[in-house]
């Protein structure tokens, strides 16, 4: 079966409220299917310091382990919304690249606010539907009305747990044929 005529993509959507462990979860679970031969790809969201030890967020890659730090040093005092943009769109790239070249599975490490307002990592999450890739996503309690506007039918709210995951995949996996 073709990619064409197969159903539509399943996206496990965990919530988001504890969301080191989800990323981690996430992260984990991609490994060791990959472990098993399965080609993921994705991003993971991770907290980290800098050389100078300040607090910074970025994604990880997972199939390159490339790292995309999306917060910025703004400077002492700002109060602006420190991500950046342009590390942003780059690992939204790279997920989008990895769709067209055929993952068996897509992580993308959450829906929040510039998801919600069509921004961040929509294009990834697009290229991997278009592709008919599944996807496990963590989405923001702030934004679940949204992410229903956004994902709609082919989101699947699943428990953050190893075992809820195990199950959803091999779901998909039986409605692609696997």
């Amino acid at each position: 079966m073709d990619r064409k005529t197969l159903p539509p993509t399943p996206i496990a959507a965990l919530p988001a409220q504890d969301s080191a462990n989800i990323q981690s979860l996430m992260r984990s679970f991609a490994l060791e299917l990959a472990n098993a031969g399965t080609r993921i790809a994705g991003v993971t969201q991770m907290r980290g310091a800098d050389s100078a030890g300040r607090s910074r967020i970025y994604l990880r890659d997972l199939a390159s382990e490339a790292e995309f730090v999306i917060s910025q040093d703004l400077g002492p005092g700002s109060v602006a919304c420190n991500l950046d943009t342009g590390e942003l769109a780059m690992a939204c790239a790279a997920v989008e690249r990895a769709a067209r070249e055929g993952a068996d599975l897509i992580v993308v490490s959450k829906f929040s606010k510039q998801e919600a307002e069509r921004g961040g990592l929509c294009d990834a999450f697009r290229a991997a539907m278009t592709a008919r890739i599944p996807v496990i996503a963590a989405v923001s309690p702030h934004f679940r009305e949204e992410w229903r506007v956004f994902a709609g039918p082919l989101a699947e709210d699943v428990e953050p747990t190893r075992d809820a995951l195990t199950e959803w995949w091999a779901r998909s996996s039986l409605r692609r044929g696997r």
